[in-house]
């Protein structure tokens, strides 16, 4: 059992910076997959970015070049650091982590298929 905990939520204004941290009970190195997420409500949670074992990240389209996934071994902590911030970025933040994925890599990878999650963490940006 993995237990992850979210944090680094905050209020901040349009063009602000924000850095998440999700911090894990278990080596974050030998998670196949880990990720972070949003979900707005009424809508679906939707992928922000994510970081194989191996260390290759990707990220949602709307997210390139302003947020950054990485890791830290040696703290058992993944991070999401967003800078650019708009209004539409607002949402529940969620970590999440897959310790084996068929290609041992986070591609193909569903949302559904992630098995240990964070409890969330509020990220408000204003105008």
């Amino acid at each position: 059992q993995v237990q992850l905990v979210d944090s680094g939520g905050a209020s901040v204004q349009a063009g602000g910076s924000l850095r998440l941290s999700c911090a894990a009970s278990s080596t974050v190195y030998t998670m196949d997959c880990m990720g972070w997420f949003r979900q707005v409500p009424g809508k679906e949670r939707e992928r922000v970015a994510t970081f194989a074992r191996e260390g290759s990240t990707s990220y949602a389209d709307s997210m390139k070049g302003r947020f950054t996934i990485s890791r830290d071994n040696a703290k058992n902590t993944l991070y999401l650091q967003m800078n650019s911030l708009e209004p539409e970025d607002t949402a529940m933040y969620y970590c999440a982590a897959l310790e084996y994925s068929r290609s041992g890599t986070c591609f193909g990878i569903r949302i559904s298929d992630f098995v240990y999650w964070g409890q969330g963490t509020q990220v408000t940006v204003s105008s």
